[in-house]
């Protein structure tokens, strides 16, 4: 069994949207080239046959996005991709036939972000007709993601508007139940054939300007998953987004070493055991759930 069960990828940092529940990253803007995205594969090889191109950014923004997708299938990769879906109508065709491409995750909750010229009943619309396409004419995992339905985190427009999605769903979907009700925070609703809703609690993203939780507690980082920024910056895991937690760079030096490195292993170890060994993972909320 290989290392990681995953390696998150960002092959961009710019997004078409800004949402609430992202902070904005202070990077410089960038585009990952076909070349590096190549390196990096034949890098990280030994360690997962697993990418998630996610982090910060929007990949479908990607105008090579075809040729990293074919990129993965020559050098024996699944792809996983995290998208707002926004954009999901210009990319479709080419998703629909890239045999690499495993997994698409649509973060539904992105309508708080969506002030273009989208309307939110489009927006919906276009994710979910996508998604019953795929089902029919791919072998593609679909995830709508709703990850913001704890009620007390939400005002009453927030709950009206999940409301509406819901229903938008269930009529897309021909269900003969109300979703309401048969979510749940710790399985996945079927919608139909490869097709899955997830419900999880809004969580917040790690900041050293939080109050620190010096409490015992695990997370998967460098565990069984890792992240590369677009620059190459290697983190501990999909949350370090400004890369503050950075372990080495892909293009200065190996990966083997960087992942087998002292400050790695000091914060793999400590996850082992129970202890939070960096100030950032103490500062992160998403950390507190699988301490649950």
């Amino acid at each position: 069994m290989k290392k990681y069960k995953k390696v998150y990828l960002e092959i961009t940092n710019v997004c078409n949207l800004k949402c609430d529940f992202c902070p904005e990253t202070k990077r410089k803007a960038e585009f990952m080239s076909e070349d590096r995205f190549s390196c990096i594969l034949e890098q990280i090889k030994p360690f997962t046959d697993y990418i998630y191109l996610h982090v910060k950014g929007e990949p479908l923004l990607h105008p090579a996005l075809d040729k990293f997708l074919d990129i993965s299938t020559e050098k024996g990769f699944k792809v996983n991709i995290t998208t707002n879906g926004t954009l999901i109508n210009k990319v479709a065709d080419t998703l629909l036939v890239k045999p690499a491409l495993r997994q698409i995750n649509f973060s539904l909750h992105s309508f708080d972000g969506n002030q273009q010229e989208l309307s939110k009943d489009d927006y919906i619309d276009r994710v979910l007709n996508f998604a019953r396409s795929a089902a029919l004419e791919s072998n593609l995992i679909l995830s709508l993601r709703l990850w913001n339905l704890e009620e007390d985190l939400l005002n009453e427009d927030q709950r009206k508007r999940n409301l509406a999605i819901m229903h938008k769903i269930e009529e897309h979907f021909q269900l003969s139940y109300q979703i309401q009700g048969n979510l749940s925070e710790a399985k996945a609703l079927k919608l139909g054939n490869r097709v899955y809703l997830n419900q999880d609690y809004e969580f917040q993203w790690p900041d050293l300007k939080a109050e620190e939780d010096f409490a015992k507690g695990s997370c998967y980082g460098l565990r069984n998953q890792v992240a590369i920024l677009v620059d190459g910056t290697v983190v501990p895991c999909c949350l370090d987004g400004e890369g503050i937690l950075a372990l080495g760079n892909i293009h200065q030096e190996s990966f083997s070493d960087i992942i087998h490195g002292e400050r790695a292993e000091n914060i793999r170890l400590g996850f082992c055991n129970q202890t939070v060994v960096e100030e950032l993972c103490r500062k992160c909320g998403y950390r507190k759930r699988f301490s649950k």
